[in-house]
């Protein structure tokens, strides 16, 4: 049905845009849908939550689902289609046998906390992306190392999609928006901006005036910053190569680079990032 409605677009001349999403949307992704419905002339939004990329004893069977707000979001945001199929249909058999891995870039940072996870996300993506067929597709950066992982399994294999990277989209505290900030507490989510704390501390340190070469030193200020608030507990702090997400030892002068932080918050594992470029 989905190939069927955007060829029948494209035939007509029409460009198509794509956001792929779990459902429990928010502000980010409003601000992705947005996107492209300015940029293109068709706006689809899939929502399906994704089992291959939850691994035994993750939220799965809690992750939010709400279809009709999800529903009224994307319209008002731009979506002129919304494909919310069952797993049946997404994986006929009741799952994937067929399994895409990305090499290099799945396998640290998420990757290693969440071994599985990119597996699923690159095998449901190129899924969505045959069913689609040509389009542009946004993906928020706020998971920098998703959106790398999809992007390279689309050139790789050739798919017909254009993979476009966003600006992470932040509550009014600097907190980005995710779906499981609705997991928070009260006190939860008044810890959660240590996150971003943290790497606001960590760019000024590489961009700033003291200009941090040591990628070591970034990290152990991120982790102390983190380890300051009594609620979080930090899962890793990295600095990475912004292109191939390899760890840096020494930060050359304008190196592109991504700053990188996991952190529990209470019963809820977070994530956030931000670009930096090195003086």
């Amino acid at each position: 049905m989905l190939r069927k409605e955007l060829d029948r677009e494209r035939a007509a001349g029409r460009t198509v845009g794509l956001v792929p999403t779990m459902g429990a949307l928010h502000p980010g992704h409003a601000a992705l849908i947005a996107r492209a419905a300015a940029e293109c002339d068709v706006t689809a939004v899939t929502i399906f939550v994704n089992p291959l990329q939850f691994a035994a004893g993750e939220d799965l069977s809690r992750y939010p689902r709400n279809l009709d707000a999800d529903l009224e979001l994307a319209t008002a945001a731009g979506a002129a289609l919304v494909f919310a199929p069952p797993v049946e249909e997404m994986f006929p058999g009741g799952r994937s046998a067929t399994v895409v891995h990305v090499a290099g870039l799945s396998d640290g940072l998420e990757g290693a906390s969440r071994p599985s996870h990119f597996d699923g996300v690159a095998t449901v993506v190129a899924r969505l992306f045959n069913l689609a067929g040509p389009a542009r597709a946004y993906f928020g950066e706020k998971d920098f190392q998703q959106l790398a992982v999809v992007r390279r399994m689309a050139s790789d294999l050739g798919i017909p999609v254009t993979v476009v990277g966003c600006r992470t989209v932040r509550d009014h505290d600097g907190v980005a928006w995710s779906s499981r900030n609705g997991y928070l507490s009260a006190d939860e989510r008044a810890a959660a901006p240590v996150l971003v704390r943290a790497l606001e501390a960590g760019a000024e340190a590489v961009a700033g005036p003291g200009r941090e070469r040591a990628a070591g030193e970034v990290r152990r200020l991120m982790a102390r910053i983190v380890a300051a608030e009594p609620l979080a507990l930090l899962d890793y702090a990295e600095l990475v190569d912004a292109e191939t997400l390899t760890p840096l030892d020494v930060i050359a002068p304008g190196a592109e680079i991504r700053l990188l932080l996991a952190a529990w918050v209470g019963g809820t594992r977070l994530i956030d990032n931000v670009g930096v470029t090195a003086p």
